[in-house]
């Protein structure tokens, strides 16, 4: 199986343990993930096992995104294995304290591309799009803090 990555950072204008919280607010993320809605689906999703699920697109013409946390070490590491039908591979939200009051965000994913040629070609069609829609989310998360 094929595989691209897509990673981004943004610097955050708060401290390590508050940028955690924001991310791992798992039904707050809604609020700064374009086009997503996020809620937990399993779990205290704060602990391994823990299952998130998030709906990404517009009414009924989207995709679902299954997740399960695969590690997670607070306030600096949250790993997830994503296990939907069209979204498969690894993720992580990894933060950096840089300062007292500035924290280094970094977006990590590992997607599995299905469907041998057709699907690679589905991708970079897509991954344009994929990777601005998750800058512009990041870029929001920061502007709320």
């Amino acid at each position: 199986m094929r595989t691209s990555d897509v990673a981004l950072t943004v610097m955050l204008p708060t401290d390590i343990q508050s940028a955690y919280n924001a991310i791992v607010d798992w039904q707050g993320q809604s609020d700064w993930m374009i086009g997503t809605k996020v809620w937990l689906a399993g779990g205290d999703g704060a602990s391994v096992g823990s299952q998130i699920a998030a709906f990404t697109g517009i009414w009924k013409l989207g995709f679902l995104d299954t997740m399960t946390i695969t590690k997670i070490e607070p306030p600096r590491l949250v790993e997830v294995l994503h296990t939907g039908k069209v979204l498969r591979g690894e993720g992580s939200f990894e933060l950096i304290a840089v300062t007292e009051r500035q924290t280094q965000f970094n977006w990590f994913e590992r997607v599995e591309i299905p469907a041998g040629l057709v699907g690679l070609a589905a991708w970079w069609l897509i991954r344009p799009g994929f990777k601005f829609g998750v800058w512009f989310s990041l870029r929001k998360l920061a502007k709320s803090l």
